[in-house]
């Protein structure tokens, strides 16, 4: 068993509440959460199963090189 590290990026659902998670190294790698921390786990759920579904299909496992970056800025306009 291997390990991994992927960034995760949790997404309020303004009208509906609650997170929708995505992993940008892994397309299509999507879940949710009611809470930020039952998102978390189940992005590392998703992740688990995305990672054993791309090794039974004899995929390459993308590794993320350096996590991006998220930095917020002010633009007056």
């Amino acid at each position: 068993m291997s390990n991994y590290r992927y960034t995760i990026i949790l997404h309020p659902d303004q009208e509906e509440g609650g997170y929708t998670v995505t992993v940008p190294a892994l397309p299509g790698c999507i879940t949710q959460g009611e809470t930020v921390d039952e998102a978390i786990a189940m992005a590392k759920d998703a992740i688990r199963l995305h990672i054993e579904s791309l090794i039974a299909e004899g995929q390459p496992v993308p590794q993320e090189e350096e996590p991006p970056r998220a930095i917020t800025i002010d633009v007056a306009a």
